[in-house]
């Protein structure tokens, strides 16, 4: 089994249905997955590494009875390892496999292409949720973040929605990306300054106003902000942050809109 062939799984029976041929997909992206070690690095080490510098730099003071300051810096965290597993992620890998031919011959075998996009924002989303346990559990064990139970079912949303409209937005990347080279650099230099202007490396009353206000304009503070009343032990009840979720399905929407329109299968020389 590589990717070298054709980006897809060893072949199946055509008989196989077609949820079947889904979920080897999926197997086989999470493989792959694991297989680089880049990707892994960048999306389960570093978000691990951040939450303990943060710690480290910022302090875990406690804020109220036995809230430690170290819960407010688990939602950023997060929101970056979800951008990693998905958008980040998907506009390097895809624009690799587009330029070397992957794609184009993806179209020539009885996979569908549908099965192929799917299974990139369900590999996606498991990730995603691998990392917000790994974290979570990190977190609490190590310095004392609150876990609200109130708090669940607005996460669980809100992996759901992040996840999915982050794959929309990491392939609509690469309707601009010119090729494999230039995917890293396209796909940081997108996203690292919105990391800093979004709730991601400095909560937001510890910046000026006017950044707070550009940082609205985009999904990752929204992401951030959404993740953050989850863990939040000072929110009554159970959260539904549904301001949050609409801006962040609306990039998603627009962004599947122009991966419609503009997404390549094949290389651009």
């Amino acid at each position: 089994m590589s990717e070298t062939i054709s980006g897809t799984a060893e072949a199946v029976p055509a008989t196989t249905s077609p949820m079947s041929r889904l979920a080897h997909q999926v197997g086989f992206d999470l493989l792959i997955f694991r297989r680089n070690p880049a990707a892994t690095f960048f999306t389960i080490v570093l978000p691990l590494i951040f939450l303990v510098l943060f710690t480290s730099i910022f302090g875990n003071e406690t804020i109220s009875g036995d809230v430690k300051l170290a819960t407010f810096y688990v939602p950023g965290v997060l929101a970056l390892a979800i951008i990693s597993a998905t958008a980040v992620n998907l506009a390097i890998s895809m624009t690799a496999r587009r330029e070397r031919g992957m794609l184009k011959r993806l179209r020539g075998t009885p996979i569908p292409q549908w099965v192929f996009v799917v299974s990139q924002g369900l590999a996606g989303f498991i990730i995603s949720v691998v990392m917000t346990v790994l974290i979570v559990v990190m977190g609490r064990l190590l310095f004392g973040v609150s876990v609200q139970m109130s708090g669940l079912p607005s996460l669980v949303v809100t992996l759901l929605v992040g996840s999915t409209a982050f794959v929309a937005i990491g392939l609509a990347l690469t309707t601009i990306i010119t090729s494999e080279d230039a995917a890293p650099a396209v796909t940081n230099a997108v996203m690292l300054p919105l990391y800093f202007i979004s709730d991601v490396f400095i909560v937001g009353d510890q910046t000026p106003s006017w950044v707070q206000t550009v940082g609205n304009l985009f999904p990752v503070r929204h992401l951030s902000l959404a993740l953050r009343q989850s863990f939040d032990p000072f929110v009554e009840g159970t959260p539904f942050p549904w301001d949050h979720w609409l801006v962040i399905g609306g990039w998603g929407a627009v962004s599947a809109i122009i991966t419609l329109r503009w997404f390549r299968w094949t290389h651009r020389r």
